[in-house]
């Protein structure tokens, strides 16, 4: 009998590897060159060892000139000295070396626009001199100073000051300052700081939550971008240069990425929830309906608003006109809705004060906030704008929150 000839052998055809593992190997090597890529061009510092980072509280600092009140949270500079200035020095030596701290960042909330800010500092290659630098204010804040390519930061600094000048609409609070190395550790540790920063609800919650410190170098959605793209790239690179390694295209592969740097985000934005709930029990949990109105942002709103109802006649159907009237357009919304049910005008969109042609004897008008008003108590008359007048009488209050009767 004639044997049959045999098939020729074939190889083993090799697994594709897991997607996951895929995956997790393509991004996880992604995040480590877009992290490292980052490190190495905006740490000046050495990548070992280093100098670490100096910190001096608000209850090291002195106010030369100006005002200033230190409480639990910081130092709160209330307003400047005859000049418009405010100067805030260190207490003590700072004994920096130049070389080893070329960032000096003032860690300052609610700066005005308005404002200038200034650097100040003298060191022992120049001590009969003072050096200056101006500041950046970025979202409210000053921006930290990178010093290391001036020519006067050199030597050993001894101390540092904090010039502000300009116009002071609301109260500052100085936390403290610090002198940074710059080295990747450090550098890395600020980011991470800046992500973690809980970011209580505001206007804008609503819609989006930023996440993290008000102002950052690198939010972290750039960096979660950066790395799934880049990652991307580095999968279609193997696929075609190593299919062995990675296997045929898988489109799931980049999803996965995708889907994983969307949890980085979500995990983070759950942290914050988590945290807000916990303030917002502190803050209401246990007060009754007046007390939780006095515990909330506009409190000291409600309360004047409660005087205000005090001294108006009872809400009836002919009741009088009341005109809101205040700087911004959130205390002009919450006084009229305190007010309801009166019969409430107010001006959502624009700080204006209706002409005083269209107010009748009987009207009331409630500022708050608002300086821009002009009230002789002896005639009885109330001024605003160019040439804005009318007769009036003051139930309530004084300059910049205050009940008008239209006479």
């Amino acid at each position: 009998m004639a044997s049959e000839p045999l098939a020729p052998a074939t190889a083993p055809t090799r697994a594709a590897p897991s997607t996951t593992l895929v995956a997790a190997s393509i991004f996880g090597a992604s995040a480590v060159l877009c992290v490292a890529g980052y490190l190495a061009l905006s740490a000046s510092g050495p990548w070992f060892g280093g100098a670490p980072v100096r910190y001096w509280t608000a209850q090291e600092l002195i106010v030369p000139r100006g005002t200033a009140q230190l409480g639990e949270e910081g130092l709160s500079v209330l307003a400047p000295d005859a000049t418009g200035t405010i100067v805030i020095s260190l207490n003590a030596n700072a004994a920096l070396r130049a070389s080893a701290y070329p960032v000096i960042a003032w860690d300052v909330l609610n700066v005005s626009e308005n404002v200038e800010a200034t650097l100040l500092w003298y060191s022992d290659y120049k001590a009969s001199r003072i050096s200056t630098r101006a500041l950046a204010i970025e979202g409210r804040r000053i921006a930290p100073a990178d010093l290391a390519g001036d020519r006067d930061w050199i030597g050993t600094i001894s101390g540092l000051a904090l010039v502000l000048r300009g116009s002071f609409s609301a109260p500052m609070l100085v936390r403290g300052v610090s002198a940074k190395p710059m080295t990747p550790g450090q550098v890395a540790a600020d980011r991470e700081s800046e992500w973690l920063t809980y970011e209580p609800w505001n206007g804008a919650s609503i819609n989006t939550i930023a996440g993290g410190a008000d102002a950052q170098d690198l939010p972290l959605p750039v960096v979660l971008a950066a790395i799934v793209i880049v990652g991307a790239l580095l999968y279609a690179a193997l696929v075609r240069w190593t299919p062995g390694l990675v296997g045929r295209f898988r489109p799931v592969v980049i999803a996965v990425g995708f889907l994983a740097a969307w949890l980085v985000l979500d995990a983070r934005w759950q942290w914050n929830l988590a945290r807000q709930a916990g303030s917002t029990i502190e803050q209401y949990a246990g007060r009754n309906w007046r007390e939780r109105h006095l515990a909330a942002e506009d409190g000291q709103l409600f309360a004047f608003i409660e005087d205000v109802r005090a001294k108006l006649p009872p809400p009836v159907e002919a009741s009088p006109r009341i005109f809101m009237v205040a700087d911004t357009h959130y205390f002009r919304d919450r006084g009229a809705y305190h007010l309801y049910p009166y019969n409430v005008y107010f001006d959502p969109a624009h700080d204006t004060i209706s002409p005083a042609s269209t107010l009748r004897a009987g009207d009331y008008l409630v500022v708050y906030g608002r300086e821009a008003l002009e009230y002789d108590a002896a005639r009885e008359g109330l001024r605003w704008g160019a040439n804005e007048s009318v007769a009036a009488e003051r139930l309530l209050g004084g300059p910049g929150a205050a009940l008008y009767r239209i006479r």
